[in-house]
């Protein structure tokens, strides 16, 4: 590519620094130091808090589900989630071998087995299409659920994930698993505010789980949500990501094996400053996505927006090169320039312990790694 140095000099000044340019950095403009200090000067700084209660009230509001269970990051939120759908040591869960390993490690610490399906190249998510090819040969419809005819395990659930905040074909997918009976848990750690259909992605499936890491667009340092619309589902969440612990004025008594995942007073405090400000922070990325889509345009290489009948956050923005030599080049000169850009993740059955999973053709999701780069994503 001749022009990538030209790119570099376009992001350096949208941002306007010559000074390194991450990929990611949170923005704290609002009350984060302020509600920090009242949560120290309370004492209250472990997962008991008004801070904690606050943010479960503003993730319910955002996503309009029914319940909201904070967590302490994502990947657990995604570990408790499927479980609560019945996922069980020895069964499947359909996912997509293009994500971040978060998504496969929570299968796998439910001692589950991923199978990992294509993904469509407009959202670079879970395919329908390829969902349903892989059950039409491969499923078994029981009166307990959807089996799989080469292996014999049951197929539990399918955990799409909405890549970089796209939202995947929701309606096809959901009309697919109704048919084979396989329950949906939304990855939707990438996604929050991201829409289909005028409705927030997490509220689709039996639960939607997000992420507030520390490079998301609000974060909380570390943190997760686990929100639904089923409140038996919601409540058991609560007890579960609190040691499964029986109310009681003093007495200790734990009914299950729960999970001490609730996330900590500090962090829900963070997170809470940060939702205050979620509408300018997406304006703001928004704002950028248009400068970007705008430029590469005219540089004639394919800026990734949004599908129509859906509204994406622009988490991580990223542009479609047109083969590895060309994304590799535009890796070196980018990252050796001080302007931090970074390849999709490697497909997950190359990583060694997941290498012997079952899998399908993965023709779009090879296309796609061989060409998708992350470019500079802050609000700025």
């Amino acid at each position: 590519m001749e022009n990538i140095k030209d790119i570099v000099s376009f992001i350096q000044d949208t941002f306007n620094t010559k000074a390194f340019i991450p990929l990611h950095e949170p923005r704290f403009r609002g009350n984060e130091k302020k509600y920090l200090i009242d949560t120290i000067d309370s004492t209250f700084v472990s997962s008991v808090g008004a801070y904690v209660d606050r943010f479960e009230e503003m993730m319910q509001a955002i996503t309009n589900t029914k319940k909201a269970i904070a967590v302490v990051n994502g990947t657990a939120g995604l570990q408790v989630a499927l479980r609560l759908v019945g996922v069980k040591p020895g069964n499947e869960v359909i996912t997509q071998a293009l994500t971040f390993i978060a998504t496969a490690n929570a299968i796998a610490y439910n001692g589950a087995i991923p199978v990992f399906i294509d993904v469509d190249i407009d959202t670079m998510g879970l395919s329908p299409k390829a969902v349903d090819a892989f059950l039409q040969q491969h499923g078994d419809l029981r009166n307990d659920g959807c089996y799989n005819k080469q292996t014999g395990n049951k197929i539990a659930a399918c955990l799409p994930m909405h890549t970089f905040g796209f939202p995947v074909h929701l309606d096809e997918l959901i009309q697919v698993c109704d048919k084979w009976n396989i329950p949906i848990v939304e990855d939707s750690a990438e996604s929050l505010t991201s829409e289909y259909k005028g409705r927030q992605t997490g509220s689709f499936g039996k639960l939607g789980v997000f992420s507030f890491n520390g490079n998301k667009t609000v974060t909380a340092g570390g943190g997760g949500a686990i929100v639904t619309n089923d409140a038996d589902l919601g409540a058991r969440a609560k007890h579960l990501t609190t040691t499964a612990k029986r109310p009681h004025p003093y007495e200790f008594f734990h009914d299950e094996l729960g999970y001490n995942y609730r996330m900590p007073n500090l962090n829900a405090a963070l997170a809470c400053a940060q939702l205050e400000q979620l509408n300018t922070l997406l304006a703001n990325k928004r704002e950028l996505a248009g400068i970007y889509s705008d430029f590469f345009n005219k540089q004639h290489i394919k800026f990734r927006t949004e599908l129509p009948d859906t509204k994406a956050n622009y988490w991580l923005m990223c542009v479609e090169l047109a083969d590895k030599i060309e994304r590799d080049e535009f890796l070196k000169v980018t990252n050796a320039s001080g302007v931090m850009t970074r390849p999709i993740w490697q497909l997950m059955y190359r990583l060694p312990m997941y290498s012997n999973c079952q899998r399908d053709g993965q023709e779009n999701a090879e296309f796609l790694e061989e060409r998708i780069i992350n470019i500079p994503s802050s609000a700025r």
